[in-house]
């Protein structure tokens, strides 16, 4: 499948690839792609761990399902491909961002700028069947995703973790407070947003202030 990843994750992942839960995942995720339409593309898996490297990583956005539509998901969480149409989740992203900080409106729901910079942009469940949610939930992926979260939590400090929606916010559970930062709010998806638990969180300039305050490049949203 030619999955791209990169070496400062790969060493740190290593141990993870060697055990059994994964070695299983592994064969259940091969046996899918050659099945089934599935998404993203093969080699788009671990684009979240291909764009950041983990000596870098400063903040971390977690999503729960790759996008299921033909052409969207490309392996960093809410984000898609340029000339893809902007999915309302990410438009309200981008509109609290406007409302936050000032920054237009992109033409392009691509966030590879924002992996580039530092920020983990991670799904729970790293893969899925073309227009089935939740297809490749409880194969294995999330035992992953939360040992990934833990070695974040755990090997580095003041990283801000961005916890949007119910199922974000349970992760709050693996990461020691102490020395990092959580924002949680609503989920951008227009049924939480409409119902005022998304905008007006400011989690964007929460997070520059708080990367400055510790002596980190802020992101430019």
């Amino acid at each position: 499948m030619n999955v791209r990843i990169h070496p400062s994750w790969k060493k740190e992942l290593e141990t993870e690839f060697k055990k059994e839960y994964f070695k299983n995942l592994t064969a259940f995720v091969k046996n899918e792609y050659t099945e089934f339409k599935c998404f993203p593309p093969g080699k788009e898996i671990f684009s979240a761990f291909d764009h950041s490297i983990f000596e870098n990583t400063k903040v971390v956005i977690l999503g729960q399902d790759p996008y299921h539509g033909i052409g969207q998901a490309n392996g960093l969480c809410f984000s898609v491909h340029d000339g893809v149409a902007t999915p309302p989740s990410l438009m309200n992203i981008f509109k609290e961002i406007e409302n936050d900080l000032g920054n237009p409106i992109p033409k392009s729901g691509n966030l590879e700028r924002w992996a580039n910079q530092g920020v983990l942009l991670l799904n729970a469940t790293l893969t899925v069947r073309a227009h089935q949610a939740g297809s490749h939930q409880n194969k294995g992926w999330e035992i992953f995703t939360d040992e990934v979260i833990k070695l974040i939590s755990d090997r580095k400090e003041h990283v801000v973790f961005l916890l949007w929606g119910g199922y974000a916010k349970k992760k709050t559970k693996l990461i020691d407070t102490s020395k990092h930062l959580v924002l949680s709010s609503g989920h951008p998806s227009p049924l939480s947003a409409n119902r005022g638990y998304w905008f007006g969180n400011k989690h964007f300039s929460k997070t520059n202030e708080y990367l400055a305050e510790n002596e980190k490049t802020p992101i430019e949203w």
